[in-house]
């Protein structure tokens, strides 16, 4: 039924990069789909620790967290059938993020698929029920992109099917409100460098106009940081070139990656 909740983690160099970051995120979910869990933040961490040792991965891996309401009684929807307490998977695998692809770019198609409003299935959760998602990726992939670049209800730009996104505009940073994407801890991340290094950084809404004729764009996301995008709907963003803001912002993620 897609009743449950996950959360990514990037490990790097032994440690679990903005860890409580990510927990809050998740117990915020699961408490707002009421769903229960017995382990608290640091037994989380403790089964994250574990299966990486068990494993031997120091880094270059990512964690899939997985929790959904539980085993049921009967095969139905209603939470009331889920009588065995919640279910609590990790799925973990050596994958690097090749940083260096973020100068080359990627191909985004936008797609008739729309991110949905709050009260259908609010994108803040990380919720199993993706479908709409993985349509958007299908309608891409047919297209020939890389991602779905995805409009909110309005018709403004939003999202990826995966990722946040952001344009620049004459020393301008752009991204959306906020109100029909997913909650990025990336996304967080790159608003904070923005603020502390005094690049003027928006949450509104804007257009494709305004995006095709932007001087950069990049999506944020755990796994990839920051990514280049090349073009959106085959226009050319910018000079096809990572620009002076892009190269500023993602040296200090990844360097607050190292601090973490």
């Amino acid at each position: 039924m897609g009743d449950g909740i996950w959360e990514g983690l990037r490990l790097h160099k032994g440690k679990w990069l903005f860890f409580d970051d990510h927990m809050e995120r998740l117990y915020a979910a699961l408490k707002a789909v009421e769903i229960e869990i017995s382990l608290t933040k640091e037994d989380v961490h403790c089964q994250l620790e574990k299966t990486r040792l068990a494993n031997n991965m120091e880094t270059d891996a990512y964690a899939r967290l997985m929790i959904t309401r539980g085993k049921k009684s009967k095969a139905f929807q209603h939470p009331g059938f889920s009588i065995f307490g919640s279910t609590f998977v990790i799925i973990m695998e050596h994958s690097r993020p090749v940083l260096d692809s973020s100068k080359k770019g990627i191909k985004l198609v936008t797609v008739p698929q729309m991110r949905g409003q709050p009260m259908t299935q609010d994108p803040k959760l990380n919720s199993h029920s993706k479908l709409n998602c993985v349509i958007a990726c299908l309608q891409s992939s047919k297209a020939g992109g890389d991602e779905a670049l995805m409009l909110d209800p309005q018709g403004f730009v939003n999202t990826t099917n995966s990722c946040n996104f952001f344009i620049i505009r004459k020393g301008e940073v752009w991204t959306s409100t906020g109100d029909y994407c997913m909650n990025g801890i990336t996304r967080e991340k790159v608003i904070q460098i923005c603020r502390n290094l005094g690049v003027p950084i928006y949450q509104r809404n804007f257009s494709l106009v305004d995006t095709y004729s932007a001087e950069g764009a990049f999506l944020t996301g755990t796994f990839g940081g920051l990514i280049q995008v090349f073009s959106i709907d085959g226009h050319q963003i910018g000079n096809g070139l990572e620009g002076a803001i892009a190269v500023k912002l993602r040296k200090f993620y990844e360097a607050m990656i190292e601090q973490n």
